[in-house]
């Protein structure tokens, strides 16, 4: 039997592609690193406690990635496939190697940098009452109406723009964006920020559903160029952005010009819990 013939059937529909892309989105959020596991981010300035798991934690000497954990056997705490017995280093996110983590059997964590500098321990618990209460995510059906081609316009080297994050009590980031997005909808034109993510494009958007329909933050959209330079925008894939899962998330909000006054109705409106009420 071929390769061919033992492979799974790829759906050809818009529709049917998008019923995929969801249940993809459905599993990856329950993962023991997904979104609904995440239970606490703590930001480390001096020798302390970090709610949910042993150990003390302290910030390392300046230039040097990471934070310091101080612990006994019987805390459990392995950093690095090593039982922490007194101290250990505990490698930031932006370490050529970062530092694994592992409380217990369902508990790990890792450390990430912040933009201005310091170190945050990320707790993850893969039986998370928000994964045992998770119920799916809510969502428009697929809307045509919404795939829309727009062009990409890259900005002058270095260009920035800057985006507010949901924790920063109205303080601003500024973040590299390589392009706008332009396109037409309805007479309306837009010229919308859009930041590196990866190899991706990110949109970080609000519209009129938000705080109705849609989950009152603004949701995510993910593009890449296509190679005649134009972009095709599929707001149907439009999903939540991770601060709807967990609160120990802080996301960034839609900058000004990112902002639609007409409602999107397509894509991820909402996390529910397993009785159909909103889970946050």
């Amino acid at each position: 039997m071929t390769d061919t013939a033992t492979a799974k059937a790829q759906p050809t529909t818009p529709e049917a592609q998008l019923a995929l892309f969801r249940s993809r989105r459905e599993e990856a959020v329950v993962q023991p690193s997904g979104s609904l596991a995440l239970v606490n981010t703590q930001w480390i300035d001096s020798e302390q406690p970090v709610w949910g798991v042993p150990g003390l934690w302290a910030p390392l000497p300046d230039g040097e990635s990471g934070l310091q954990v101080t612990a006994t056997a019987d805390d459990g705490i392995v950093v690095d496939g090593q039982l922490v017995d007194g101290t250990a280093v505990v490698r930031g996110k932006d370490a050529e190697s970062p530092s694994t983590i592992v409380f217990s059997e369902t508990v790990s964590g890792f450390v990430i940098a912040g933009e201005e500098g310091g170190y945050a321990l990320r707790v993850w618990d893969a039986n998370s009452e928000a994964i045992q209460n998770f119920g799916g995510i809510d969502a428009f059906d697929y809307n045509p109406d919404w795939v829309i081609t727009g062009s990409f316009v890259e900005n002058p080297a270095g260009t920035t723009v800057g985006f507010e994050h949901l924790k920063d009590n109205g303080a601003t980031r500024e973040k590299v964006v390589p392009g706008l997005i332009d396109f037409e909808k309805d007479g309306q034109s837009y010229s919308l920020a859009a930041f590196k993510a990866g190899r991706a494009l990110q949109l970080v958007f609000a519209d009129a559903t938000n705080g109705d329909s849609t989950y009152s933050v603004g949701r995510f959209l993910f593009v890449a160029p296509n190679p005649d330079g134009s972009i095709t925008l599929d707001f149907n894939r439009a999903i939540l952005p991770p601060c709807a899962f967990s609160y120990s998330f802080n996301c960034p909000l839609p900058p000004k010009q990112n902002r639609f006054p007409v409602p999107i109705e397509a894509g991820e409106k909402n996390v529910l819990a397993k009785d159909g009420s909103l889970l946050h």
